[in-house]
């Protein structure tokens, strides 16, 4: 068989995907996660805190949130139905996290849960910090030609 006869096959026995369906469900729950991250940033500022305290506070709320639906099987759930929209950085990494570290946590402390949680979360850091510094060497260079940008 071909690589051209087999591309046939599997676009013919593959499911047809719901591409609007899917980007409507994704821009929604997104949506939805970073509006309760609002909420709870706004409830924080009710509170009496300072806008950068409500801020890291709003963060480990998320996090501990990811963390908590991770555990109870509900992110897992949510993101089967809502595909992209559930990888909102803060809560999408802390469930890519936790997720591996709570599977593996039977084969122990460093083979179990250190080894699994940054086999998925370690190419992010890796690429992340990668990025970050092309686009600062890239931000550096214009502004030594007096272009700025921010």
């Amino acid at each position: 068989m071909t690589p051209q006869e087999y591309g046939a096959v599997v676009k013919r026995n593959s499911p047809k995907s719901k591409t609007y369906v899917n980007c409507l469900a994704a821009f929604c729950t997104g949506g939805g996660i970073c509006a309760v991250g609002q909420g709870i940033f706004e409830a924080y500022n009710a509170l009496g805190l300072s806008e950068p305290d409500a801020k890291t506070l709003t963060s480990v709320t998320l996090i501990f949130i990811g963390i908590l639906l991770t555990f109870l099987g509900v992110y897992d759930r949510l993101a089967k139905h809502a595909g992209a929209g559930t990888l909102v950085p803060i809560t999408g990494f802390a469930n890519a996290m936790s997720s591996p570290a709570i599977e593996f946590k039977t084969e122990g402390l460093i083979t179990g849960i250190g080894t699994k949680m940054f086999a998925i979360a370690g190419p992010v850091i890796v690429y992340g910090t990668f990025a970050a510094t092309v686009y600062g060497v890239i931000l550096w260079a214009l502004h030594m030609f007096g272009v700025t940008l921010f």
